[in-house]
């Protein structure tokens, strides 16, 4: 079993979103460290990137504010090799496949294995096209998670089928950012996962609450926040660890009652 899916065998669980070196590494450190104590099962790091097609406003403007502090794909890695010994759960990239194509496939896994990272999400790699980076992924045991969307439909089950980690369900259309209400039928979405595999299955895009939270993990295996914090962290700068922590263990306690 991978580290990954191990993160999910005590119930629900809680993954948290930060852009890598926003406002500035160290606190991106101290904000990892945060959420561990805080409770998060899974932490996804956004590898700062110029053109993140995935991303709404409040995260292109974390990749540009974490951009101009000078934060590179190298630098990231190394801030994450300094705080390796501390961390105890999961780190998963979430990056774009340029980002990995420049860096080289082969030294990009193997980088990733240096700095503890267990996973990678690659939004603009679709499912017919992972065969590019699944072999260089098996070779480092980095898991390859997949993205299954409300408009997958036929491909759900295909996809599903050779997940690897977690399912990573997109709650809904368009970019991510934060949302007042979450109308797509993530149930039928999930039982149709189920049906196919026991991978564990998150969903993410516009949860920003407790009640959401709740909810969400309720009708899979757990919730996915990113833009909520990305805003705590936009809102605080390099005092934002403290802020982040309250509200991680506030989302924690939501998910695990569902």
């Amino acid at each position: 079993m991978s580290k990954i899916k191990e993160a999910f065998k005590n119930g629900k669980a809680f993954i948290p979103f930060i852009t890598g070196g926003d406002p500035d590494l160290e606190t991106t450190k101290k904000l990892i460290i945060e959420m561990q104590n805080a409770g998060a099962d899974i932490i996804e790091v956004g590898i700062p990137f110029s053109d993140p097609i995935a991303e709404g406003q409040v995260i292109q403007k974390a990749d540009l504010r974490s951009l101009e502090a000078g934060c590179t794909t190298d630098k990231l890695m190394d801030a994450l090799i300094e705080i390796k010994d501390r961390i105890h759960i999961p780190l998963v990239f979430m990056t774009y496949i340029n980002v990995i194509y420049k860096y080289g496939k082969k030294k990009f896994m193997d980088r990733c294995n240096e700095c503890g990272i267990c996973g990678i999400i690659v939004p603009d790699c679709p499912y017919e096209e992972k065969n590019e980076l699944l072999s260089n992924c098996r070779k480092y045991d980095v898991d390859l998670i997949s993205l299954i969307a409300p408009t997958s439909d036929d491909r759900i089950q295909m996809i599903a089928r050779e997940a690897m980690g977690y399912i990573y369900v997109v709650s809904s259309l368009g970019v991510t950012g934060i949302r007042s209400n979450i109308t797509t039928d993530i149930g039928a979405i999930v039982k149709r996962i189920r049906e196919v595999t026991d991978t564990p299955v998150a969903v993410g895009f516009g949860i920003a609450t407790p009640e959401q939270a709740e909810k969400m993990a309720g009708l899979s295996d757990g919730a996915i926040v990113g833009s909520a914090i990305v805003k705590i962290v936009e809102q605080y700068g390099k005092d934002a660890a403290g802020p982040v922590k309250k509200y991680v263990e506030e989302m924690v306690a939501a998910v695990r009652k569902a």
